[in-house]
């Protein structure tokens, strides 16, 4: 075996030029799959935290018939024993009580339909950033105080230090209705809380919707992406069979559905451009082996064993793919590394494109180690299938044939 390292190597060498060619090739295609994938990973991976950290959260534990009827009904009692046991389970940064209704914002003449969010102000500041999203005026703090998106502001006719009018139903069937003081504007992104967002205290969303204890969800924040599953394990030990706990996927399918399409095409790009190189990786090692036919000959019928023959282009084959997958990994890694450190951030017309669709207008890479593992199997795999076309030559050559080779 050593002896046939030592010649495959050598036999690499016998035409500088082609197997330069050859090693920049897989080089290059190794390098645009890791940078490729790092930075669509990376992509996803902030946009990811940036969606559930603006208000939705990594896990919500809700009943499970809220997301397909999200009535005002559909409440629970939050047992003090889970509040308790949520505290101590690992990962988990924080979590915060919320309250949902639909309704309407009145001021003046000017009513409208208002999408109604209850909060306890303190610790959903430990959960999401929405609250950071005031750009005008300041966060609530008092009972009858709440902030409203800039867009329903803007339609309600409606400054900051008016005061509204809120209706909804209460759970027990009552119109509730009080009037509130506006004190910010949210400028979040989101369509709908920008045009009917209308947040307040938990403590007051109970009493305009007669709650009486009872909340709609309990939003969670987890320390890193890579733990939800984990976390919702030790979590649903915990919960009676009317409440269910749903991570960020459930609870925007959309948003993850709009991810995976882009992923699967992603990958199915990088599969075109690494199948292109494994036909140049054809191409070198059809030609090597063709030239070699002579050689090949002589040693066949000087007593050399076919699968010797076999094994030695596999080797030169598989030489040249590590060669080149190496030089691609250490370029990949310096490129993902460079974009990890510095992500590049849009602006202009860019930037309002991203957003308008609820992206981060930042390109970001990543630096995970199956991205650089999953790339090396893809290439040797697809350098590996190339080879069996030149491997079947060789096997099927005869002495005498190989020896009278022009």
């Amino acid at each position: 075996m050593r002896l046939l390292l030592k010649m495959a190597w050598r036999n690499i060498w016998r035409n500088k030029r082609r197997s330069i060619l050859t090693l920049l090739a897989v080089g290059f295609a190794t390098l645009a799959s890791i940078a490729m994938r790092g930075v669509q990973l990376g992509t996803y991976e902030i946009n990811i935290v940036n969606a559930v950290e603006m208000f939705t959260g990594y896990i919500q534990i809700q009943r499970p018939d809220y997301k397909e009827d999200r009535s005002v009904n559909q409440a629970f009692y939050p047992d003090e024993n889970l509040i308790t046991r949520l505290s101590e389970i690992p990962h988990i940064v924080s979590f915060s009580r919320r309250i949902y209704a639909d309704g309407l914002i009145s001021k003046g003449d000017n009513s409208l339909g208002a999408a109604i969010i209850g909060v306890d102000r303190d610790k959903e500041q430990n959960v999401s950033r929405i609250l950071t999203r005031v750009t005008e005026g300041r966060i609530f703090r008092k009972p009858y105080e709440i902030v409203i998106g800039y867009k329903l502001l803007d339609n309600l006719k409606a400054k900051i230090g008016d005061e509204v009018v809120v209706l909804a139903q209460g759970a027990d069937g009552s119109m509730g209705n009080l009037k509130f003081k506006v004190v910010g504007a949210l400028r979040t992104g989101s369509p709908q809380i920008d045009e009917m967002g209308v947040m307040m205290n938990l403590e007051t969303a109970d009493e305009l919707l007669a709650m009486y204890g009872r909340i709609h969800a309990i939003a969670i924040k987890v320390d890193e992406l890579t733990n939800i599953q984990e976390v919702k394990e030790n979590i649903l030990p915990l919960l009676n069979r009317k409440l269910g706990v749903y991570d960020w996927g459930e609870l925007m399918p959309d948003f993850k559905e709009t991810i995976e399409f882009d992923n699967v095409s992603g990958i199915f790009y990088l599969l075109i451009l690494i199948s292109i190189v494994a036909f140049g990786i054809l191409n070198t090692v059809l030609m090597s082996v063709t030239e070699r036919f002579n050689e090949f000959g002589v040693a066949l019928a000087i007593g050399m064993p076919q699968l010797k023959l076999v094994l030695l282009v596999l080797i030169e084959t598989m030489m040249l793919a590590l060669t080149g997958i190496l030089i691609g990994n250490l370029l990949g890694w310096g490129v993902n590394y460079y974009l990890f450190v510095n992500p590049v951030e849009f602006g202009g017309e860019i930037k309002d494109l991203y957003e308008l669709y609820g992206f981060m207008p930042v390109i970001k890479s990543s630096l995970e180690f199956s991205i650089f593992l999953n790339t090396t199997l893809t290439v040797m795999i697809i350098s590996a299938i190339a080879v069996i076309y030149p491997l079947y030559k060789v096997n099927n050559l005869e002495p005498l044939k190989g020896i009278r080779y022009t």
